[in-house]
């Protein structure tokens, strides 16, 4: 049987991590990267058979490609804490891995859940990640909404897993923050400036894409409250990139 690595990139998931580590029970190593978590992450993983890696994070990439890194097998499954592999996406895993070799990685699709109500439309009915590959062939690219580059054939599974990204709105616009400063750090390093433009008519059309194009519209209230934080993301990220080239906080 060809063996796997799974990983699991931390920060302060109590609320997720066991249901995570369970999901990835078929591994044959289980790699908790913690970003120095404040809550009871760690003492939760530590129950399980896990091996536990603590780095300071500078960016999700960098994080990542360390802990493909420090993993054993060749075979790397990839799990954002707020994932849980479902049944038959690790039947599809197993198969992979101890089939004929016809890809080095395999995207997944993704149920998506907010405050714990599944969402069918708003952007997220096409929502796809790659989650299982070769490591020899693959590494991650990028500050935030981090991308992997893969040297090769990528296949799809057929079935999805679940991602409960946003545990409530107060999480939501948090993350939407924390992403937003990444990313803007990210474009003052290119020299980019800010217009009208960036702060006016992108966020606006960052709405009307989540709401109109991608049908948020479909989901009821919920999808209002994915396509207004979509936008408040684009604002904040131009907001705090404006702060950076003026050199202030």
């Amino acid at each position: 049987m060809t063996k796997i690595s799974a990983i699991i990139p931390t920060l302060n998931e109590e609320i997720h991590i066991a249901d995570a580590i369970k999901s990835v029970s078929f591994a044959d190593e289980i790699i908790v990267i913690d970003s120095f978590s404040t809550d009871s992450t760690l003492e939760i993983a530590e129950k399980y058979n896990v091996k536990i890696i603590k780095r300071k994070f500078d960016d999700f990439s960098s994080q990542k490609n360390f802990a493909i890194s420090q993993a054993k097998h060749s075979w790397i499954y990839i799990l954002d804490a707020d994932e849980r592999v479902t049944p038959k996406v690790e039947k599809e895993i197993l198969a992979a891995v101890n089939g004929p070799r016809e890809y080095i990685g395999y995207y997944v699709r993704r149920t998506f859940y907010f405050c714990g109500k599944k969402v069918s439309y708003s952007g997220f009915q096409r929502d796809k990640v790659i989650r299982l590959f070769l490591k020899e062939f693959c590494s991650y690219t990028g500050l935030v909404h981090e991308k992997i580059v893969a040297k090769g054939k990528l296949g799809f599974f057929k079935n999805k897993i679940d991602h409960f990204s946003y545990r409530s709105y107060d999480h939501y616009i948090s993350k939407m923050n924390h992403y937003a400063a990444i990313r803007a750090k990210e474009l003052h390093q290119k020299g980019a400036s800010v217009n009208i433009y960036h702060v006016i008519i992108k966020p606006t059309a960052r709405f009307i894409i989540h709401y109109v194009i991608r049908l948020g519209f479909l989901d009821g209230f919920t999808g209002i409250l994915v396509a207004k934080t979509q936008a408040y993301g684009v604002l904040t990220r131009y907001i705090k990139l404006w702060h950076l080239n003026k050199g202030t906080k």
